[in-house]
């Protein structure tokens, strides 16, 4: 269960995104007002179109919202420069990608050290093969991504995703790619990080067993949300 606290984690107010089409103008998201307490676990779901990783890009300050306010632990982002939008989600914020986004040309333990490094963690190395252990992959630390079938690659984007120990995630459709018995295991491993880590959880799917596992299900239809369960 979540745990209790008076300041949400992630608040969203009103909104917005709209993007230009030639001459119209469409409406990505709208609207949304959310919050999410510490610790809690949010599935994100909706028909293709309905502006469910565009919502998960403007939560974490990876897109700009055309109206409305984004507060990471009470804190205003949208206004804040690329910069203060980097320091701000170093170590803070982790992503976990349905295409995994695993740099071709380092090996899994380089990965999964590069963010620890940036944040300036110490001992950045051993975090790193503490890591890829608690995800099975000791054994492969120096394997590069081309080498690792497609559960390796998404078990080691989560281990460089929980890596500094962020205090929110962001997964948009991280089990996509995979077939449906890698994708429970990925899927079980995610949910022991989450729970082990205490890591609050914004979870985009199409899968209704995924999103059973949440605390609470968004519903997301034209870029409105069309109800919570």
């Amino acid at each position: 269960m979540p745990a209790e606290s008076t300041t949400p984690r992630l608040e969203l107010h009103q909104v917005t995104k709209r993007l230009r089409s030639g001459e119209r103008e469409l409406v990505v998201v709208d609207a949304v007002d959310l919050a999410v307490v510490p610790g809690e676990f949010l599935a994100i779901l909706g028909p293709s179109g309905s502006g469910k990783s565009t919502l998960l890009g403007l939560a974490a300050g990876l897109d700009r919202p055309t109206a409305g306010e984004v507060r990471i632990d009470g804190r205003p982002i949208q206004d804040l420069s690329e910069g203060e939008l980097a320091r701000l989600r170093r170590g803070r914020v982790g992503f976990v990608f349905q295409s995994f986004q695993l740099l071709a040309n380092l090996t899994a333990l380089e990965n999964v050290l590069l963010p620890l490094e940036l944040a300036g963690t110490s001992a950045p190395l051993e975090r790193a093969r503490r890591m890829l252990a608690e995800v099975g992959l000791a054994e492969r630390e120096h394997h590069y991504p081309a080498q690792l079938s497609g559960g390796e690659q998404q078990r080691v984007a989560l281990a460089r995703a929980f890596a500094t120990g962020p205090d929110l995630l962001l997964a948009d459709e991280p089990t996509g790619n995979l077939d449906g018995a890698t994708g429970a295991r990925v899927l079980e491993l995610l949910a022991r990080l989450r729970r082990e880590h205490g890591t609050t959880m914004l979870l985009v799917t199409h899968d209704p067993e995924v999103a059973a596992r949440a605390d609470r299900r968004i519903h997301l239809r034209d870029g409105r949300i069309e109800r919570v369960s």
